[in-house]
């Protein structure tokens, strides 16, 4: 069994998902992942296939070098953002495996949010281009490990009114406010 860095807090209530060795790019992976985060899992589908008919934008917030500006990135306050067809498959796939798991625990999909999404590198692959004079260099690829938890929203439950203690006052305080009321006598 795969172990997972976090486990849910009720796990009754939650659902698992995990993609090892994927061949997709790590960083761009890493930031689609990231704008997922928090969703729930309507809107991260609906979200998904948005950026694969490149109609909203994945922001890049730490990856940023040599990625270019757009104006659909000041929907998350960005200015740089791009539109990670690959990783966003990917993670629309992983997202169809946890709804199906939720769906065999009994949870109610349209009501389950993405706690957790941790994208990790994995093992790179290993191949060579042959350069000028007889050189060879490495030619290295960057797959990626995807893991995300996804939880059922707890019902919200309101807070009873507490009884407000009557405030307690000094006899400076008190005296003070004698001199604030009696005005100049």
């Amino acid at each position: 069994m795969v172990k997972y860095s976090r486990e849910a807090k009720n796990g009754s209530k939650s659902c698992k998902a995990m993609g090892v060795d994927l061949r997709v790019h790590y960083k761009n992976t890493y930031e689609t992942a990231r704008a997922i985060k928090g969703m729930s899992l309507r809107v991260a589908q609906q979200y998904l296939e948005d950026v694969c008919e490149k109609k909203r934008c994945v922001p890049f917030r730490k990856y940023t070098g040599c990625i270019g500006r757009t104006p659909q990135a000041k929907e998350f306050k960005m200015s740089q953002g791009r539109w990670p067809v690959k990783s966003a498959k990917i993670l629309l796939g992983l997202l169809r495996n946890a709804e199906s798991n939720a769906e065999f625990k009994n949870l109610d999909t349209e009501n389950l949010t993405i706690t957790h999404i941790q994208v990790s590198m994995a093992q790179q692959g290993r191949r060579r281009t042959f350069r000028a004079h007889g050189r060879v260099n490495a030619y290295m690829n960057c797959p990626c490990h995807v893991e995300m938890l996804l939880e059922e929203k707890a019902e919200s439950v309101e807070k009873p009114a507490e009884e407000t203690k009557a405030k307690k006052f000094t006899k400076r305080q008190l005296a003070k406010r004698r001199l604030k009321v009696g005005g100049d006598q």
